[in-house]
């Protein structure tokens, strides 16, 4: 499967001043899968130690020496480390958190050895405590689900993935690739960008197949609350994350989840689950300037599900998706800001955590929103889901002639159209356009 961040690794392993690579996301989004395609592919000889799989591995680093560490690994392996030419992946690292401290003295004594590390729970070893992150010292990767381009291209469609990509082509489009692309959102819209949903779509093109996965993988999600937090607490994780899955577009209100916790459970819940990177905070900023940071209000935000697949199999809401002509109030909206705010994340720099933004003015008979707020070349793009013509859209003018912005986006499944300030891009469009304007 054919994934973006593979350019990034190969960019990585050319890098004159590289440092140790830690691979940061959530669980079954491909981390191990694609490290292992590329370590096979870039490198003579690719060592995997997954510390989950065999707990002897852990001895390994007893040491901080890499030296001793790669002795100990050609001994345990039998295979050849040859520096430059060998990668070695520590798989479900946040197993053995001596060997996130090595990373450190592999960068500073044995530079010339590619090696990454990747797990699931990773974010929790990171935040302990008693774990001292050699800062500095590695470089961290963030790797999401799939985008809708690399869905079109595990789905055989990289000739037309190709194609829409160059943004003059979207201008004139032809009106039934058109809605040959609508129909390939619908389909996103319901399966997602969980890789094991996808090859099982590929080998069997079986939906309800699909479901069954895409249920399996949230009740992998819930099983793992445990390893997050004390017994206890597990109940708080659960209805945080399930309360995501209703909320997804709105404010998230604590009050709206159970009033019979209390909302300091519900905080804390919430941002275990935001390391854990099964969900994603949209702050809300009064900002029109950069950085955006400076006006976010830490009280109000949204929220974002990890995967727009698995927010319909936790809502059960397949069939509305289906037979719904506009795909803009699906779900009353909620699954249409999931996609563009999935889409606006994978087209970030990889190197650096996401961070979403919104705006908001509440102001007495003047309320406004904007759905989502983006830095593109130390410009402001305000962006807006919406269906129908752009003279409907109240928020998107006041805040394009309040605050003096030069252009605005309204993404729906309209075809593509520059002859305003508010230009329409279909949802297929999201990653050209963002794109051509790097």
């Amino acid at each position: 499967m054919k994934r973006k961040i593979y350019k990034v690794l190969k960019e990585w392993k050319d890098e004159s001043n590289r440092r140790p690579l830690l691979i940061r996301g959530a669980r079954q989004i491909g981390k191990s899968y694609i490290v292992n395609v590329f370590g096979k592919n870039e490198f003579n000889q690719l060592i995997t130690l997954n510390f989950e799989r065999n707990q002897e591995y852990k001895e390994i680093f007893s040491t901080n020496n890499p030296i001793e560490i790669v002795e100990k690994i050609i001994l345990y392996t039998g295979k050849k480390v040859e520096q430059g030419k060998t990668l070695i992946f520590l798989d479900e690292i946040q197993e053995c958190p001596k060997a996130i401290m090595a990373l450190r003295y592999f960068y500073e004594d044995m530079p010339e050895q590619h090696i990454i590390g990747a797990g699931s729970l990773l974010e929790f070893t990171l935040q302990s405590e008693k774990f001292r992150m050699p800062v500095g010292r590695v470089q961290y990767l963030y790797m999401f689900p799939l985008s809708f381009g690399e869905f079109m291209n595990a789905l055989g469609e990289n000739i037309l993935y190709s194609h829409i990509l160059d943004l003059s082509n979207l201008e004139k489009l032809q009106t039934s690739l058109h809605k040959k692309l609508i129909e390939y959102i619908r389909k996103y819209f319901i399966l997602g960008g969980m890789p094991a949903v996808i090859n099982e779509y590929i080998e069997s093109c079986d939906i309800l197949k699909c479901q069954k996965i895409q249920n399996s993988i949230i009740d992998t999600y819930i099983d793992d609350f445990a390893k997050y937090t004390s017994k206890s607490k597990i109940k708080y994780l659960r209805k945080a994350f399930t309360s995501v899955s209703t909320m997804v577009g709105k404010k998230y209100v604590y009050a709206n989840v159970d009033r019979s916790i209390k909302s300091r459970d519900l905080k804390d819940a919430l941002e275990l689950l935001e390391r854990a990177g099964v969900v994603y905070r949209i702050k809300q900023t009064t900002s029109i300037g950069l950085p955006f940071e400076a006006g976010v209000k830490e009280n109000f935000f949204k929220m974002l599900f990890i995967d727009i697949g698995l927010l319909h199999a936790i809502n059960g809401i397949y069939s509305e998706t289906v037979k719904e002509k506009d795909l803009t109030i699906i779900f009353k909206g909620a699954v249409a800001e999931q996609f563009v705010g999935q889409e606006i994340i994978t087209l970030k720099n990889n190197f650096i955590k996401p961070a979403m933004y919104y705006w908001a003015r509440e102001a007495k008979n003047s309320s406004a929103e904007i759905d989502y707020l983006i830095e593109l070349n130390n410009n402001v793009i305000p962006i807006e889901i919406k269906s129908g013509t752009t003279g409907r859209m109240k928020s998107m003018k006041l805040f394009l002639e309040s605050y003096n912005i030069k252009s605005g986006i309204k993404i729906s499944q309209a075809r593509y159209e520059d002859k305003t300030n508010i230009i329409s891009v279909p949802f297929y469009g999201v990653e050209s356009f963002f794109q051509s304007k790097n």
